[in-house]
């Protein structure tokens, strides 16, 4: 993992810095808002550099919200199957990282002779900071 990270192109260093500093989920053109003084022009090098973050393991795309979060975990292998809790209120994020999902689902796939590949599972509810809130 810490080679893939050395050999990230200019765009890639530069998206992937923007979401790691982002509390939050952010959209590719917010992204490309962020970075235009960068360099960055177009729509297509954010999909282009977000595409080679996702590959390996940096971030991981919020399919509900079309947003993208930088991966937290070290050695993340979540390439394909990912996890969220999502809050309703503040939309905070917090990626789950258990295998344990991954086995599970296999083992129900089999049960309907069925291959499992990948999944991307969101779980929305209300984060501890937000339950005082409502």
């Amino acid at each position: 993992m810490e080679l893939e990270s050395e050999n990230l192109t200019k765009n890639q260093k530069t998206v992937l810095s923007v979401l790691e500093k982002s509390s939050e989920p952010m959209k590719a053109y917010t992204i490309l808002f962020d970075i235009q003084k960068k360099g960055i022009k177009s729509p297509l090098q954010v999909y282009r550099a977000l595409d080679k973050l996702i590959e390996i393991g940096k971030v991981h795309k919020i399919e509900s919200r079309n947003s993208y979060i930088a991966c937290k975990h070290e050695n993340c292998n979540a390439k394909n199957s990912t996890t969220f809790l999502i809050c309703e209120n503040c939309e905070k994020v917090i990626e789950l990282k258990r295998d344990n999902l991954s086995l599970y689902f296999s083992k129900q796939a089999v049960k309907d002779n069925f291959q499992y590949r990948k999944h991307n599972l969101e779980i929305y509810g209300i984060c501890n900071d937000c339950k005082g809130v409502n």
